[in-house]
């Protein structure tokens, strides 16, 4: 089923992270009306996102999944998007992975010549990647030379002035009992869309009226601002990771993984602490943390497509940390399904999780 006899009508998109964000973008693309709809929150989970891509990632040092088809429409979506608003958001940046212990020096030992590494890692030894008197190195590494970082503050809120100044992009809050919908349309406040695009990452948890059988498995995580003596301008990995913010020996540092969300910032903060005292030898002082939780959906990579009743209905969620990879493709393709009628892949549609 296309979208076709709801063409002339804009698509209210719910939710201006990274997932809404690149689903406005497509529909800019393509010359479609919509209205982004985001509660305008300071410390939403894709506001504080490192926005990190690395290619292997994991502690089995993994190809990050569907690599091969992701990376590179990920490339084209954020330089076309950089030339729509004169700026600079994605950034190429080698990473160095040090290994933090044993146990991930076997799986590279059992990885290191399987074909999808050779093609993403630099395996020249980590001794010559790295100064051995900033960073721990005792058990090598190898180097991602497709790793890269997109300023996610910096996209998202350049993103948001451009769709505001053509009145496309508006601070509020959204109810789901506000929304009608019909078989050819949903009105909202008395307004008629051709559609619903729920992109509320882990907010989708509080909202049971549409998706109320998606199971979360959300994991909070902080992140950092530091001041380290020393320079380097690539990202440095070994349990924790370091990324390079201009000059200044400033970075971006982190990251925890946690299920507790009892825990204050305070003790996560420390957690991280020790992280990067696993990576670093020189001194550094945290200047800030914060967290955000990572929208994850249970035993799914993710989450595309309508909702099985309500055709009008669509969502975009459970990106996880691969936000800025995963969301240009699966936007694209939720709004390739909804205008076009082509499929959402059964893997990650929502209407087979159940």
């Amino acid at each position: 089923m296309s979208a076709a006899s709801s063409s002339a009508l804009p698509v209210l998109i719910v939710g201006g992270g990274l997932a809404g964000t690149a689903v406005a973008w497509q529909c800019w693309a393509r010359a479609v009306p919509f209205l982004v709809l985001d509660p305008g929150e300071p410390g939403t989970t894709s506001k504080v996102a490192a926005g990190l891509v690395t290619p292997i990632t994991g502690q089995r040092l993994k190809v990050s999944w569907r690599l091969e088809e992701l990376l590179p429409e990920a490339r084209v979506f954020y330089q076309r998007m950089e030339q729509a608003v004169g700026g600079t958001f994605y950034h190429p940046s080698p990473m160095v992975r040090l290994f933090s212990n044993e146990r991930e020096l076997k799986f590279w030992g059992l990885r290191r010549d399987e074909p999808d590494i050779q093609r993403w890692a630099d395996t020249t030894t980590a001794d010559a990647q790295v100064d051995a008197s900033i960073f721990h190195n005792e058990l090598g590494g190898f180097g991602q030379p497709d790793a890269a970082w997109l300023d996610t503050v910096a996209y998202l809120e350049a993103s948001k002035e451009f769709f505001s100044a053509k009145g496309r992009w508006i601070t509020g809050a959204f109810k789901d009992d506000e929304l009608d919908v019909s078989s050819d349309m949903v009105t909202w406040q008395g307004e008629r869309y051709a559609a619903a695009v729920f992109c509320r990452g882990a907010d989708e948890r509080h909202a049971s009226r549409f998706f109320p059988w998606l199971q979360w498995d959300c994991a909070r995580g902080v992140i950092a601002d530091v001041r380290a003596d020393y320079r380097d301008h690539r990202m440095v990995q070994r349990g924790g990771w370091m990324q390079p913010r201009g000059d200044g020996g400033i970075y971006r540092a982190g990251s925890t993984y946690e299920f507790d969300f009892t825990r204050s910032l305070e003790e996560s903060t420390e957690e991280l602490r020790g992280k990067l005292h696993v990576l670093l030898k020189v001194p550094f002082e945290i200047l800030s943390s914060q967290t955000g939780l990572r929208p994850i959906v249970k035993r799914q990579q993710l989450i595309v497509g309508r909702h099985p009743v309500h055709e009008r209905v669509l969502i975009l969620n459970g990106l996880g940390s691969k936000g800025v990879l995963r969301a240009p493709f699966f936007s694209r393709m939720l709004m390739e399904h909804f205008w076009d009628g082509k499929p959402i892949e059964a893997e990650v549609d929502v209407r087979a999780n159940g």
